[in-house]
């Protein structure tokens, strides 16, 4: 729980610093999924314009981490740029959620 005594900055810190790298973990996580496994059910550009829409994610997320740190956390982000990455997010873990579940169904034969 969050102690809301904390100045405006530690709290800041406390709460943005550990949501960007989330998000850089997710987001490597789906790049590696993207680049290394055929995909059945997205077609390859689907799967490639998936990949690039992560891609571009992990750089707007390390340069929003790289101004954090580079402010000593005196800067926040909006919620309308948070929000594209957490719905990016939400369709890579379907993605994957739906990759795993066909990986472990045996072919019917």
């Amino acid at each position: 729980m969050l102690d809301s005594n904390l100045p405006e900055s530690e709290l800041l810190k406390s709460l943005l610093e550990p949501l960007l790298e989330d998000f850089r973990y997710w987001f490597d996580r789906s790049t590696k999924l993207l680049e290394t496994e055929e995909i059945h059910f997205l077609s390859d550009e689907d799967q490639s314009d998936l990949l690039a829409r992560v891609k571009q994610a992990q750089q707007e997320v390390g340069a929003a981490k790289a101004l954090f740190q580079a402010t000593g956390g005196q800067v926040a982000i909006e919620t309308a740029a948070l929000m594209p990455w957490h719905r990016l997010l939400a369709e890579c873990w379907q993605v994957s959620a739906r990759f795993r579940s066909w990986q472990s169904t045996p072919p019917k034969q």
